[in-house]
Protein backbone atom coordinates (compact mmCIF):
# COMPACT_ATOMS: atom_id res chain seq x y z
CA UNK A 1 0.00 0.00 0.00
CA UNK A 2 1.30 3.56 -0.61
CA UNK A 3 2.63 5.45 1.87
CA UNK A 4 2.04 9.31 1.69
CA UNK A 5 3.82 12.31 4.40
CA UNK A 6 1.72 14.74 4.32
CA UNK A 7 0.74 18.18 7.30
CA UNK A 8 -2.71 17.10 7.06
CA UNK A 9 -5.43 14.64 6.06
CA UNK A 10 -8.55 15.17 5.15
CA UNK A 11 -11.39 12.79 5.43
CA UNK A 12 -14.07 13.32 2.64
CA UNK A 13 -14.10 15.04 -0.52
CA UNK A 14 -17.32 17.10 0.13
CA UNK A 15 -17.41 20.79 -0.29
CA UNK A 16 -16.17 21.58 3.79
CA UNK A 17 -13.38 18.87 2.76
CA UNK A 18 -11.93 20.20 -0.38
CA UNK A 19 -12.69 23.69 0.86
CA UNK A 20 -10.01 23.07 3.88
CA UNK A 21 -7.91 21.64 2.06
CA UNK A 22 -7.23 24.01 -1.00
CA UNK A 23 -7.22 26.96 1.69
CA UNK A 24 -4.03 24.31 3.42
CA UNK A 25 -2.76 23.75 -0.10
CA UNK A 26 -2.20 27.54 -0.93
CA UNK A 27 -1.47 28.49 2.38
CA UNK A 28 1.57 26.34 1.67
CA UNK A 29 1.25 22.99 3.88
CA UNK A 30 0.79 19.71 2.12
CA UNK A 31 -2.47 17.82 2.10
CA UNK A 32 -3.78 14.30 0.89
CA UNK A 33 -7.89 14.20 0.75
CA UNK A 34 -9.25 10.78 1.44
CA UNK A 35 -12.42 9.81 -0.33
CA UNK A 36 -14.86 6.87 0.45
CA UNK A 37 -16.56 7.45 -2.87
CA UNK A 38 -15.53 6.93 -6.25
CA UNK A 39 -16.51 10.63 -7.06
CA UNK A 40 -15.90 14.01 -5.22
CA UNK A 41 -18.88 16.58 -3.81
CA UNK A 42 -20.54 14.68 -0.55
CA UNK A 43 -23.82 15.55 -0.83
CA UNK A 44 -23.65 17.53 -3.83
CA UNK A 45 -24.30 15.71 -6.93
CA UNK A 46 -24.70 16.71 -10.52
CA UNK A 47 -25.67 13.56 -12.75
CA UNK A 48 -27.49 12.52 -16.56
CA UNK A 49 -29.82 9.98 -15.62
CA UNK A 50 -32.15 8.92 -19.06
CA UNK A 51 -30.56 12.13 -20.53
CA UNK A 52 -31.53 14.58 -18.03
CA UNK A 53 -29.02 16.65 -16.07
CA UNK A 54 -30.13 16.02 -12.41
CA UNK A 55 -29.31 17.81 -8.95
CA UNK A 56 -29.52 14.87 -6.68
CA UNK A 57 -28.26 16.58 -3.80
CA UNK A 58 -27.59 20.18 -2.78
CA UNK A 59 -28.36 22.72 -5.32
CA UNK A 60 -29.90 25.93 -3.98
CA UNK A 61 -27.88 29.30 -3.77
CA UNK A 62 -29.42 32.18 -0.74
CA UNK A 63 -28.95 35.92 -1.49
CA UNK A 64 -26.98 35.47 2.48
CA UNK A 65 -24.93 32.92 1.27
CA UNK A 66 -21.38 35.37 0.72
CA UNK A 67 -18.98 32.63 1.06
CA UNK A 68 -20.73 30.16 -1.54
CA UNK A 69 -21.00 33.02 -3.69
CA UNK A 70 -17.53 34.21 -3.40
CA UNK A 71 -16.37 30.86 -3.98
CA UNK A 72 -18.29 30.73 -7.14
CA UNK A 73 -16.99 33.59 -8.49
CA UNK A 74 -13.25 32.48 -7.59
CA UNK A 75 -13.96 29.34 -9.45
CA UNK A 76 -15.47 31.15 -12.14
CA UNK A 77 -18.68 29.69 -12.06
CA UNK A 78 -22.43 31.28 -12.64
CA UNK A 79 -25.57 31.51 -11.54
CA UNK A 80 -29.15 31.71 -12.35
CA UNK A 81 -32.32 32.24 -10.84
CA UNK A 82 -35.16 29.60 -10.05
CA UNK A 83 -38.28 30.16 -12.39
CA UNK A 84 -41.06 31.57 -9.78
CA UNK A 85 -43.75 33.51 -12.34
CA UNK A 86 -47.12 32.84 -12.20
CA UNK A 87 -49.21 31.36 -9.03
CA UNK A 88 -48.19 29.26 -6.47
CA UNK A 89 -50.49 26.45 -5.22
CA UNK A 90 -51.54 25.28 -1.70
CA UNK A 91 -53.64 22.06 -0.92
CA UNK A 92 -54.90 22.03 3.07
CA UNK A 93 -55.76 19.34 5.22
CA UNK A 94 -58.90 18.96 3.50
CA UNK A 95 -57.26 18.50 0.37
CA UNK A 96 -58.70 21.51 -1.58
CA UNK A 97 -56.05 23.17 -3.68
CA UNK A 98 -56.21 26.79 -4.08
CA UNK A 99 -54.15 29.17 -6.01
CA UNK A 100 -52.19 32.07 -4.69
CA UNK A 101 -49.78 34.92 -5.03
CA UNK A 102 -47.81 36.60 -2.56
CA UNK A 103 -45.54 34.84 0.68
CA UNK A 104 -48.56 33.97 2.81
CA UNK A 105 -50.93 30.96 2.60
CA UNK A 106 -54.23 31.16 1.61
CA UNK A 107 -55.32 30.04 4.82
CA UNK A 108 -58.07 31.72 7.21
CA UNK A 109 -58.18 35.32 8.55
CA UNK A 110 -57.01 33.54 11.72
CA UNK A 111 -55.00 30.68 10.78
CA UNK A 112 -53.10 34.03 8.83
CA UNK A 113 -53.06 35.84 12.34
CA UNK A 114 -51.71 32.90 13.75
CA UNK A 115 -49.08 31.69 11.43
CA UNK A 116 -47.65 35.37 11.45
CA UNK A 117 -47.74 35.29 14.98
CA UNK A 118 -45.35 32.08 15.52
CA UNK A 119 -43.29 33.23 12.65
CA UNK A 120 -42.62 36.47 14.82
CA UNK A 121 -42.28 34.28 17.84
CA UNK A 122 -39.10 32.35 16.20
CA UNK A 123 -38.02 35.48 14.72
CA UNK A 124 -37.15 36.86 17.80
CA UNK A 125 -36.21 33.45 19.61
CA UNK A 126 -33.44 33.10 16.62
CA UNK A 127 -32.08 36.39 16.44
CA UNK A 128 -31.37 36.10 20.93
CA UNK A 129 -29.89 33.12 20.38
CA UNK A 130 -28.41 33.58 17.06
CA UNK A 131 -26.23 30.66 15.03
CA UNK A 132 -22.98 30.61 16.41
CA UNK A 133 -24.19 29.48 20.40
CA UNK A 134 -27.85 28.79 20.70
CA UNK A 135 -27.17 27.02 23.82
CA UNK A 136 -26.37 30.16 26.09
CA UNK A 137 -29.96 31.05 25.33
CA UNK A 138 -31.77 31.94 29.06
CA UNK A 139 -34.57 29.47 27.68
CA UNK A 140 -32.29 26.68 25.67
CA UNK A 141 -32.68 23.87 28.03
CA UNK A 142 -36.32 24.36 28.18
CA UNK A 143 -36.50 24.71 24.55
CA UNK A 144 -34.30 21.75 23.73
CA UNK A 145 -36.44 19.60 25.94
CA UNK A 146 -39.26 19.67 24.00
CA UNK A 147 -40.38 18.70 20.69
CA UNK A 148 -40.89 20.98 18.23
CA UNK A 149 -44.43 19.73 17.64
CA UNK A 150 -45.68 20.18 21.32
CA UNK A 151 -43.36 23.50 21.80
CA UNK A 152 -46.01 24.65 18.49
CA UNK A 153 -49.27 23.63 19.94
CA UNK A 154 -48.37 25.20 23.54
CA UNK A 155 -48.08 28.33 21.81
CA UNK A 156 -51.44 27.83 19.49
CA UNK A 157 -54.24 25.60 19.43
CA UNK A 158 -54.92 26.54 15.71
CA UNK A 159 -53.79 23.16 14.08
CA UNK A 160 -53.10 24.29 10.23
CA UNK A 161 -50.85 27.45 11.56
CA UNK A 162 -48.77 24.63 13.52
CA UNK A 163 -48.51 21.98 10.88
CA UNK A 164 -47.66 24.88 8.35
CA UNK A 165 -45.13 26.32 10.43
CA UNK A 166 -43.86 22.75 11.56
CA UNK A 167 -43.50 22.13 7.50
CA UNK A 168 -40.65 24.59 7.01
CA UNK A 169 -38.56 23.33 9.91
CA UNK A 170 -39.42 19.63 9.70
CA UNK A 171 -40.13 18.81 5.95
CA UNK A 172 -38.22 21.43 4.83
CA UNK A 173 -35.37 21.78 6.35
CA UNK A 174 -34.42 18.97 8.80
CA UNK A 175 -36.70 16.23 7.13
CA UNK A 176 -37.46 14.56 10.56
CA UNK A 177 -40.60 14.20 12.35
CA UNK A 178 -41.64 17.51 14.20
CA UNK A 179 -41.97 15.48 17.18
CA UNK A 180 -38.33 14.05 16.88
CA UNK A 181 -36.11 17.07 17.00
CA UNK A 182 -36.28 20.24 19.99
CA UNK A 183 -37.76 23.48 19.41
CA UNK A 184 -34.06 24.64 20.28
CA UNK A 185 -33.16 22.88 16.91
CA UNK A 186 -35.92 24.98 15.11
CA UNK A 187 -34.32 28.27 16.54
CA UNK A 188 -30.73 27.25 15.15
CA UNK A 189 -32.17 26.63 11.83
CA UNK A 190 -34.08 29.76 11.88
CA UNK A 191 -30.69 31.73 13.39
CA UNK A 192 -27.94 30.07 10.65
CA UNK A 193 -29.99 31.71 7.94
CA UNK A 194 -30.90 34.87 9.28
CA UNK A 195 -34.29 34.76 10.31
CA UNK A 196 -37.41 32.04 10.54
CA UNK A 197 -39.17 34.77 7.84
CA UNK A 198 -36.23 34.00 5.85
CA UNK A 199 -36.97 29.90 6.27
CA UNK A 200 -41.08 30.57 5.00
CA UNK A 201 -39.61 32.90 2.23
CA UNK A 202 -39.14 30.35 -0.38
CA UNK A 203 -37.91 33.02 -2.75
CA UNK A 204 -35.13 33.54 -0.51
CA UNK A 205 -33.87 30.46 0.60
CA UNK A 206 -33.78 28.91 -2.85
CA UNK A 207 -32.82 31.69 -5.13
CA UNK A 208 -30.82 30.24 -7.38
CA UNK A 209 -29.12 27.55 -8.76
CA UNK A 210 -25.61 27.60 -10.47
CA UNK A 211 -25.43 26.35 -13.87
CA UNK A 212 -24.01 23.21 -14.70
CA UNK A 213 -24.55 22.12 -10.67
CA UNK A 214 -23.26 22.42 -7.88
CA UNK A 215 -20.75 19.58 -7.76
CA UNK A 216 -18.51 21.43 -9.91
CA UNK A 217 -17.43 23.62 -6.56
CA UNK A 218 -15.84 19.89 -5.35
CA UNK A 219 -14.73 18.89 -8.78
CA UNK A 220 -13.19 22.36 -9.55
CA UNK A 221 -11.96 22.64 -6.04
CA UNK A 222 -10.31 18.80 -6.79
CA UNK A 223 -9.11 19.99 -9.72
CA UNK A 224 -7.09 22.46 -8.61
CA UNK A 225 -5.41 19.51 -5.92
CA UNK A 226 -4.63 17.27 -8.40
CA UNK A 227 -3.24 14.10 -7.21
CA UNK A 228 -3.79 15.06 -3.81
CA UNK A 229 -7.55 13.95 -3.93
CA UNK A 230 -7.18 9.82 -3.41
CA UNK A 231 -11.10 8.60 -4.41
CA UNK A 232 -12.46 5.33 -3.30
CA UNK A 233 -10.49 5.35 0.00
CA UNK A 234 -12.60 4.73 2.40
CA UNK A 235 -10.98 5.68 5.93
CA UNK A 236 -10.74 2.43 8.14
CA UNK A 237 -8.55 3.14 10.99
CA UNK A 238 -7.29 6.20 12.44
CA UNK A 239 -3.83 6.40 14.65
CA UNK A 240 -3.62 9.76 16.48
CA UNK A 241 -1.13 11.20 19.15
CA UNK A 242 -1.55 14.31 21.34
CA UNK A 243 1.80 14.89 21.96
CA UNK A 244 1.78 13.94 25.50
CA UNK A 245 5.03 12.44 26.69
CA UNK A 246 6.04 9.09 25.75
CA UNK A 247 7.86 6.68 27.85
CA UNK A 248 11.50 7.22 27.41
CA UNK A 249 10.32 10.67 28.96
CA UNK A 250 10.46 12.79 25.45
CA UNK A 251 7.57 15.01 23.88
CA UNK A 252 6.59 13.76 20.23
CA UNK A 253 4.98 16.33 18.21
CA UNK A 254 0.75 15.49 17.92
CA UNK A 255 0.19 13.32 14.61
CA UNK A 256 -1.67 11.00 12.87
CA UNK A 257 -1.76 8.13 10.40
CA UNK A 258 -4.98 7.45 8.52
CA UNK A 259 -5.17 3.66 6.60
CA UNK A 260 -7.87 3.66 4.41
CA UNK A 261 -8.21 1.14 1.57
CA UNK A 262 -5.90 2.57 -0.87
CA UNK A 263 -3.42 4.60 0.84
CA UNK A 264 -1.71 5.31 4.41
CA UNK A 265 -0.88 8.84 5.02
CA UNK A 266 0.74 9.88 8.14
CA UNK A 267 0.24 13.54 8.43
CA UNK A 268 0.27 16.24 11.67
CA UNK A 269 -3.42 17.14 12.45
CA UNK A 270 -6.59 15.35 9.86
CA UNK A 271 -9.61 16.65 9.29
CA UNK A 272 -13.07 14.71 9.67
CA UNK A 273 -14.97 16.15 6.87
CA UNK A 274 -17.75 13.95 6.83
CA UNK A 275 -21.37 13.97 8.36
CA UNK A 276 -21.25 13.01 12.08
CA UNK A 277 -23.45 9.69 11.81
CA UNK A 278 -20.13 8.39 9.60
CA UNK A 279 -17.84 9.24 12.23
CA UNK A 280 -17.73 6.16 13.65
CA UNK A 281 -17.18 4.52 10.75
CA UNK A 282 -13.26 4.84 11.53
CA UNK A 283 -11.84 2.75 14.27
CA UNK A 284 -9.64 5.11 16.22
CA UNK A 285 -6.80 4.11 18.11
CA UNK A 286 -6.50 5.40 21.04
CA UNK A 287 -10.55 5.80 21.29
CA UNK A 288 -12.03 8.97 21.11
CA UNK A 289 -12.99 9.98 24.66
CA UNK A 290 -16.34 9.80 26.22
CA UNK A 291 -17.71 13.19 25.54
CA UNK A 292 -17.41 12.53 21.40
CA UNK A 293 -18.48 8.55 21.93
CA UNK A 294 -21.75 9.93 23.63
CA UNK A 295 -22.21 13.27 21.45
CA UNK A 296 -22.33 11.25 18.26
CA UNK A 297 -24.74 9.16 19.01
CA UNK A 298 -26.87 11.84 19.80
CA UNK A 299 -26.99 13.17 16.47
CA UNK A 300 -28.77 11.62 13.26
CA UNK A 301 -29.63 12.26 9.47
CA UNK A 302 -33.26 12.68 8.41
CA UNK A 303 -34.97 11.14 5.43
CA UNK A 304 -36.47 12.73 2.18
CA UNK A 305 -36.83 11.72 -1.24
CA UNK A 306 -35.99 14.19 -3.51
CA UNK A 307 -38.21 13.68 -6.36
CA UNK A 308 -37.33 14.39 -10.44
CA UNK A 309 -39.86 14.14 -13.04
CA UNK A 310 -38.74 15.77 -16.27
CA UNK A 311 -41.56 16.28 -19.30
CA UNK A 312 -41.29 17.40 -22.97
CA UNK A 313 -42.11 20.94 -21.92
CA UNK A 314 -42.79 23.15 -18.61
CA UNK A 315 -46.56 22.82 -19.02
CA UNK A 316 -47.18 24.48 -15.80
CA UNK A 317 -46.61 27.82 -17.56
CA UNK A 318 -48.87 27.98 -19.61
CA UNK A 319 -51.32 27.33 -17.29
CA UNK A 320 -49.80 30.41 -15.42
CA UNK A 321 -48.33 28.32 -12.64
CA UNK A 322 -45.11 28.83 -10.84
CA UNK A 323 -44.62 25.29 -10.49
CA UNK A 324 -44.21 25.84 -6.88
CA UNK A 325 -46.82 24.69 -4.29
CA UNK A 326 -47.19 23.51 -0.75
CA UNK A 327 -48.92 21.09 1.24
CA UNK A 328 -48.52 19.90 4.75
CA UNK A 329 -51.26 17.11 4.54
CA UNK A 330 -49.98 15.62 1.05
CA UNK A 331 -47.23 12.95 0.67
CA UNK A 332 -45.40 15.53 -1.89
CA UNK A 333 -45.18 18.58 0.97
CA UNK A 334 -42.82 20.86 -1.40
CA UNK A 335 -42.69 20.86 -5.50
CA UNK A 336 -41.02 23.59 -7.22
CA UNK A 337 -39.72 23.93 -10.57
CA UNK A 338 -36.41 22.94 -11.24
CA UNK A 339 -35.59 23.29 -14.94
CA UNK A 340 -32.14 23.90 -15.82
CA UNK A 341 -30.32 26.63 -17.32
CA UNK A 342 -31.88 27.56 -21.07
CA UNK A 343 -33.54 23.90 -21.22
CA UNK A 344 -36.52 23.36 -23.41
CA UNK A 345 -37.88 20.94 -21.44
CA UNK A 346 -39.17 21.34 -17.76
CA UNK A 347 -38.29 20.26 -14.66
CA UNK A 348 -40.20 19.39 -11.64
CA UNK A 349 -38.57 18.93 -8.08
CA UNK A 350 -40.82 17.38 -5.28
CA UNK A 351 -39.90 16.52 -1.66
CA UNK A 352 -41.14 13.58 0.41
CA UNK A 353 -40.21 13.89 3.87
CA UNK A 354 -39.35 11.72 6.98
CA UNK A 355 -42.63 9.84 8.17
CA UNK A 356 -44.36 10.37 4.38
CA UNK A 357 -40.71 8.66 2.88
CA UNK A 358 -40.98 5.82 5.32
CA UNK A 359 -45.02 4.98 3.85
CA UNK A 360 -43.45 5.54 0.10
CA UNK A 361 -40.25 3.57 1.11
CA UNK A 362 -42.73 0.46 1.73
CA UNK A 363 -44.30 0.22 -1.31
CA UNK A 364 -43.00 -1.24 -4.38
CA UNK A 365 -41.50 1.18 -7.12
CA UNK A 366 -43.92 1.36 -9.78
CA UNK A 367 -46.77 2.06 -6.97
CA UNK A 368 -44.23 4.37 -4.90
CA UNK A 369 -43.73 6.09 -8.32
CA UNK A 370 -47.45 6.39 -9.33
CA UNK A 371 -48.65 7.71 -5.43
CA UNK A 372 -45.82 9.98 -5.96
CA UNK A 373 -46.94 11.64 -9.02
CA UNK A 374 -50.59 11.62 -7.93
CA UNK A 375 -49.13 13.95 -5.37
CA UNK A 376 -47.75 16.61 -7.83
CA UNK A 377 -50.27 16.10 -9.90
CA UNK A 378 -52.44 17.22 -7.17
CA UNK A 379 -50.69 20.47 -7.21
CA UNK A 380 -50.06 21.15 -10.86
CA UNK A 381 -52.66 19.02 -13.08
CA UNK A 382 -52.63 15.61 -14.22
CA UNK A 383 -50.06 16.59 -17.12
CA UNK A 384 -48.03 15.96 -14.36
CA UNK A 385 -48.30 11.99 -14.30
CA UNK A 386 -46.51 11.38 -17.49
CA UNK A 387 -42.65 12.79 -17.11
CA UNK A 388 -40.36 11.59 -19.43
CA UNK A 389 -37.80 10.62 -17.24
CA UNK A 390 -38.48 10.02 -13.35
CA UNK A 391 -35.82 9.72 -10.74
CA UNK A 392 -35.74 9.65 -6.72
CA UNK A 393 -32.53 10.68 -4.84
CA UNK A 394 -32.49 8.23 -1.96
CA UNK A 395 -29.60 9.89 0.24
CA UNK A 396 -30.60 7.05 2.91
CA UNK A 397 -29.79 4.25 0.96
CA UNK A 398 -26.13 5.71 -0.08
CA UNK A 399 -23.41 4.06 1.91
CA UNK A 400 -21.47 6.60 2.77
CA UNK A 401 -24.45 8.90 3.60
CA UNK A 402 -27.02 7.20 5.00
CA UNK A 403 -29.80 9.65 5.04
CA UNK A 404 -30.16 13.66 3.75
CA UNK A 405 -29.82 16.75 4.31
CA UNK A 406 -27.72 16.76 7.82
CA UNK A 407 -27.86 15.71 10.89
CA UNK A 408 -29.81 17.29 13.58
CA UNK A 409 -29.57 15.97 18.04
CA UNK A 410 -32.41 14.18 19.14
CA UNK A 411 -34.27 16.05 22.11
CA UNK A 412 -31.69 17.68 24.55
CA UNK A 413 -28.86 16.96 22.70
CA UNK A 414 -28.39 20.40 21.34
CA UNK A 415 -27.71 22.74 24.60
CA UNK A 416 -25.90 19.30 25.99
CA UNK A 417 -23.41 18.59 23.65
CA UNK A 418 -23.13 21.86 20.83
CA UNK A 419 -20.40 23.61 23.18
CA UNK A 420 -18.63 20.75 21.80
CA UNK A 421 -18.92 19.61 18.75
CA UNK A 422 -16.45 21.64 17.29
CA UNK A 423 -13.25 20.97 20.02
CA UNK A 424 -10.77 19.16 18.25
CA UNK A 425 -9.01 15.91 19.87
CA UNK A 426 -5.39 15.56 19.53
CA UNK A 427 -5.29 16.67 15.83
CA UNK A 428 -8.45 15.75 15.02
CA UNK A 429 -10.51 18.25 13.50
CA UNK A 430 -13.81 18.41 12.79
CA UNK A 431 -15.51 19.76 9.44
CA UNK A 432 -19.33 19.62 7.69
CA UNK A 433 -22.02 21.78 7.06
CA UNK A 434 -23.95 20.00 10.24
CA UNK A 435 -21.85 21.36 12.14
CA UNK A 436 -21.71 25.28 10.75
CA UNK A 437 -22.89 28.39 12.47
CA UNK A 438 -24.27 30.68 9.25
CA UNK A 439 -25.40 28.13 6.50
CA UNK A 440 -26.18 25.30 8.79
CA UNK A 441 -26.93 22.43 6.79
CA UNK A 442 -25.93 23.95 3.59
CA UNK A 443 -23.29 24.05 0.90
CA UNK A 444 -22.64 27.97 2.39
CA UNK A 445 -21.96 26.08 6.12
CA UNK A 446 -19.81 23.04 4.59
CA UNK A 447 -17.53 26.20 3.26
CA UNK A 448 -17.64 27.96 5.98
CA UNK A 449 -16.52 25.34 8.48
CA UNK A 450 -14.24 24.48 5.97
CA UNK A 451 -12.09 27.29 6.02
CA UNK A 452 -12.32 27.88 9.61
CA UNK A 453 -10.90 24.46 10.06
CA UNK A 454 -8.01 25.41 7.75
CA UNK A 455 -7.55 29.09 9.61
CA UNK A 456 -7.71 27.05 13.09
CA UNK A 457 -4.64 24.51 11.49
CA UNK A 458 -2.94 27.38 9.99
CA UNK A 459 -2.97 29.03 13.56
CA UNK A 460 -1.25 26.11 14.92
CA UNK A 461 1.33 25.71 13.01
CA UNK A 462 2.43 29.18 12.83
CA UNK A 463 2.25 29.09 17.05
CA UNK A 464 4.68 25.52 16.47
CA UNK A 465 6.97 27.49 14.04
CA UNK A 466 7.26 30.71 16.37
Amino acid sequence: MEQLERDVVVIGAGPSGLTAAWELSRAGLSVAVLEARNRVGGRTWTDTVDGAVLEIGGQWVSPDQTALKDLLAELGLETYERYRDGDSVYIGADGTSTRYTGDMFPVSPATEAEMNRLIELLDRLAAEAGPETPWTHPEARALDTISFHHWLREQSNDEEACNNIGLFIAGGMLTKPAHAFSALQAVLMAASAGSFSNLVDENFILDKRVVGGMQQVSERLAERLGDDVVLSSPVRTLRWHSGSNDDDGSTDGSHVTAVSDAVTVRARYAIMAVPPNLYSRVSYEPPLPRRQHQMHQHQSLGLVIKVHAVYTTPFWRADGLSGTGFSASSIVQEVYDNTNHQDSRGTLVGFVSDEKADAMFRLDPAERQRTILESIAGFLGPQALTPEVYYESDWGSEEWTRGAYATSYDLGGLHRYGPDQLTPVGPIHWSCSDLAAEGYQHVEGAIRMGQATARNILSLTSAEGA
